[in-house]
């Protein structure tokens, strides 16, 4: 059985170190070879069905440990959700504290949680009458801390859509860092700002919204994908969900703007 200390950090960073048993390890390692059996060929036999200790003595160790873990991880860490009664803002990192061939592991996640959006008199403090200058308010007026874990994750996201935008015109991250008078560092500082704002005014909005009861049909949801020139027939449940989340904001802004 999976152990595992689970503590709270400051600024919603959440740590939890699992003790995986070195009998969990070696069951779970047999799977895992059984699997991976499947699809390799080795000289003289055909492909999945060569000898499991010839399949594991053609596996690299730290290949074998990743897929170990993959098939331990993600239920502990569900488990620990469970038992902690927390909601973590994205999934974990792991770091590997401890391996070793015939004992116990010890894998410590690190994860974060959301912060709570405390509204109180906000409407009060609020001066804008666009919504332009609201979006740029909000944030101001109702403080977050925001995890700088959830922060990085967003600047990351954003740099790989750079580069991605950057690759497709044939350019290099270099020469467009230099056409456009800036660093790698003074780029992330940049997005570190947006990430954080952009991240606060999503959750001061949603709490907005569940404090306005704003509710958002399907038939709003059909509509917001006509206006993004995309077939409503493709976009499954998940995507539905998460767009009915943009469309509940959109109008938490609306209805702000209309009463300041």
């Amino acid at each position: 059985m999976i152990t595992s200390k689970f503590e709270k950090k400051e600024a919603g960073n959440v740590e939890i170190v699992y003790t995986i048993p070195a009998d969990l390890i070696a069951q779970t390692k047999t799977i895992v070879v059984s699997e991976m059996a499947k699809d390799i060929t080795l000289p003289g036999f055909r492909k999945g069905m060569a000898p499991l200790n010839k399949v594991e003595s053609s596996i690299s160790v730290d290949k074998l440990n990743e897929h170990i873990l993959s098939h331990l991880l993600p239920t502990a860490f569900s488990e620990s959700v469970k038992e902690h009664k927390f909601t973590p803002a994205i999934y974990p990192k792991f770091e590997a504290l401890k391996i070793g061939q015939g004992s116990d592991w010890d894998i410590k996640a690190v994860t974060c949680e959301l912060p709570k959006v405390i509204l109180a008199d906000y409407k009060q403090n609020l001066k804008s009458t666009t919504t332009d200058e609201l979006i740029k308010e909000l944030p101001k007026v109702v403080k977050l801390e925001i995890p700088k874990l959830l922060v990085d994750e967003e600047v990351n996201e954003r740099l790989s859509q750079l580069l991605a935008r950057i690759e497709k015109l044939g350019l290099q991250l270099e020469g467009y860092l230099r056409s456009v008078g800036k660093t790698v560092e003074t780029l992330r500082d940049e997005y570190q700002k947006q990430s954080q704002d952009a991240i606060a005014l999503e959750l001061i909005l949603n709490e907005v919204a569940n404090s306005e009861k704003i509710d958002v049909s399907e038939k709003e949801v059909e509509e917001f994908v006509k206006t993004t020139g995309s077939d409503i027939s493709k976009v499954d449940d998940e995507q539905k969900k998460m767009l009915q989340r943009v469309v509940m904001r959109r109008k938490a802004l609306e209805k702000l703007t209309k009463k300041v």
